[in-house]
């Protein structure tokens, strides 16, 4: 791959050419989106039937506890050592079959993975020490930082790269983050937050848009590049390119840049509010409206929500920095993935292609371009909501998040921790040079409107609302 920074072809199948050549419904076994379904709603259904029926999947969806001391450590591993070893013959299975109809490598995939859970759970563990979120240890982020530390300073074997599966990956976790957002959570997160999601996601997609198309570059990666900064950065990148038919460097220049980014707002963001000594909801909402990754943001927020009684003239919870950030980035700015999707998937089929090849815009290349695995977050989040539709949002937080929703949550973050490893051990800083200063420039252009408009109306204009935040 040329002009871009370096993904292997596997982990951006879904960013591909304008051609889009529809297979009918043998897609459902030999696309990479219906695989993601099949495994997300598989899991999803399973952790349902064992919720209604009593139990959990809580057991095999294990995650390492928090730990202060080498002794609890052992002591962890030692009492739940078959737990992993169950989930990673979980993991191994379902992705082998899934692969295996693809066309991958088993012999390859195989022993890839099994190198790669290993590093998730180092990952995983380190994030999980009493001391982590001091430093900035959340899992995906680590996970994303030294992938690229390794990518960067060794020359992996080729036959590694087979088990780094990014677009695989973090749709599973996309289809498991669903499951987590019960439609019901839109209306217990109260209009503001909604609205302000909106306002941004939506005035830094245009801007970051309009900028990239007057630099002159390609509608495509104009568009990838301001979902990017929109939405979810990693997970927009992939599903937007997928949607208007973008080439595979597009997607992956928009995540180098959206990782450079959110790097750096990891430590800008509470740095600048605990200089100015924001109450911890209203710098969690500034956090949620500014930041561009999900992994990188929790780490924001719960590093300003630990300011929270031992900082002078901060006022709040350290509850209600990362609550406030839930609200506006996952509730709020994350569910315009499958809007821009769609939007962008009609756009690209009737405008942009009928101008630039002088057809007619076929209908049915709207469904077969589409973004699949966004109809498994929908579904995932029906199920949600259907569960929780019998709930208070007290009982919910009290019974289905315990017995439901928090395994899933469990498994989604092993998803995003072997996304975001992957993408770390396949992005080369050195080709980010190829691909010119334009991207950069218009995805800052996005930076400074998410960052300023989120700091105004989190702020100033509904200020009151993030301070008085509760849960």
């Amino acid at each position: 791959m040329t002009n871009s920074i370096h993904i292997d072809a596997p982990a951006v199948e879904g960013a591909r050419s304008t051609s889009t050549q529809p297979i009918g419904w043998r897609e459902i076994f030999l696309k990479e989106d219906w695989w993601a379904i099949w495994v997300g709603i598989g899991l999803v259904l399973v952790a349902y039937a064992l919720f209604a029926s009593g139990s959990s999947l809580k057991w095999i969806a294990v995650t390492p506890a928090k730990w202060s001391t080498l002794a609890e450590l052992t002591s962890h591993f030692t009492a739940n050592w078959l737990r992993y070893v169950a989930q990673y013959v979980l993991w191994i299975s379902v992705f082998s079959v899934a692969l295996k109809t693809l066309g991958s490598k088993l012999s390859e995939f195989i022993p890839a993975f099994s190198l790669l859970y290993v590093f998730s759970l180092v990952i995983f563990t380190l994030g999980q020490w009493a001391q982590a979120s001091k430093y900035n240890l959340e899992p995906p982020l680590v996970a994303l930082v030294l992938g690229m530390l390794i990518s960067n300073t060794v020359a992996l074997p080729d036959w590694l790269k087979s088990g780094f599966r990014v677009e695989f990956y973090v749709k599973i976790g996309i289809i498991l983050l669903g499951a987590t957002l019960p439609f019901t959570l839109l209306v217990w997160a109260g209009p503001i937050a909604i609205f302000q999601a909106s306002i941004v996601s939506i005035a830094t997609f245009l801007v970051i848009f309009f900028v990239a198309i007057r630099l002159g570059l390609d509608r495509r990666q104009a568009a990838t590049l301001a979902a990017g900064g929109a939405v979810c950065g990693v997970s927009a990148s992939i599903a937007i390119a997928g949607a208007v038919g973008a080439k595979k460097e597009h997607a992956s220049v928009s995540i180098t840049i959206v990782i450079l980014w959110a790097i750096a707002m990891i430590f800008a963001l509470p740095l600048i509010s605990r200089y100015l000594q924001l109450p911890t909801g209203v710098a969690g909402a500034w956090i949620g409206t500014s930041e561009f990754a999900d992994a990188a943001g929790i780490a924001a927020a719960q590093t300003y929500g630990g300011y929270a009684g031992q900082v002078q003239g901060i006022e709040g919870t350290a509850d209600q920095a990362v609550w406030a950030f839930t609200l506006m980035k996952v509730v709020g700015r994350d569910a315009w993935i499958g809007i821009w999707a769609f939007i962008l998937a009609i756009v690209a089929t009737t405008r942009w292609e009928k101008t630039e090849v002088g057809r007619k815009p076929n209908a049915a290349e709207i469904w077969w371009r589409f973004p699949k695995f966004v109809i498994g977050f929908v579904i995932a989040s029906l199920v949600i909501t259907w569960v929780a539709s019998g709930y208070s949002m007290a009982d919910y937080g009290k019974v289905v998040g315990p017995g439901l929703s928090d395994p899933i949550k469990g498994l989604r973050v092993w998803a995003f921790i072997f996304c975001f490893l992957s993408i770390g051990l396949t992005t080369r800083f050195k080709e980010l040079a190829h691909a010119g200063k334009k991207p950069f420039f218009a995805f800052s252009a996005g930076v400074v409107v998410n960052v300023v408009l989120g700091f105004v109306l989190s702020v100033y204009v509904f200020a009151q609302h993030w301070t008085n935040l509760t849960h």
